[in-house]
């Protein structure tokens, strides 16, 4: 019998060091590829789903006294504008990120931009 017990964020071939954040990520990622291969995913995630969406219809109607069609309705548009709120949240997020980087002034995630250099004066007239 082992003497350590060990977590799954340490496995025992880990030397004693936990993952780092991205190698949980990548682990995550290859169990969500495996259980996916063999498994439909519609199946896998259909309660889920469905807890997701009973959720605006709560918000709806949370004494249960529309009829259906109305409250799935209402429920439709409470959806909507959830996932509206999110596309704001997300724009208002990239706006954040594209602050001035301070050491060239450009904002972040655009090329710098080519600019000519500049032409000396050759002493000639201006007339």
């Amino acid at each position: 019998m082992r003497k350590e017990r060990t977590s799954s964020a340490m496995p025992p071939t880990s030397g004693g060091q936990g993952l780092s954040p991205a190698e949980r990520s990548l682990r995550a990622r290859l169990a969500a590829h495996a259980m996916h291969g063999q498994h439909d995913a519609r199946a896998t995630t259909a309660n889920a789903r469905a807890a997701f969406l009973a959720r605006f219809e709560r918000q709806a109607d949370p004494e249960g006294l529309l009829l259906p069609a109305e409250r799935q309705r209402r429920a439709q548009q409470l959806r909507s504008a959830y996932f509206a709120r999110l596309a704001l949240a997300s724009a208002k997020a990239r706006r954040a990120r594209r602050t001035l980087r301070p050491d060239r002034g450009t904002p972040s995630g655009f090329p710098e931009p080519n600019r000519p250099e500049p032409v000396e004066d050759l002493g000639g007239d201006a007339a």
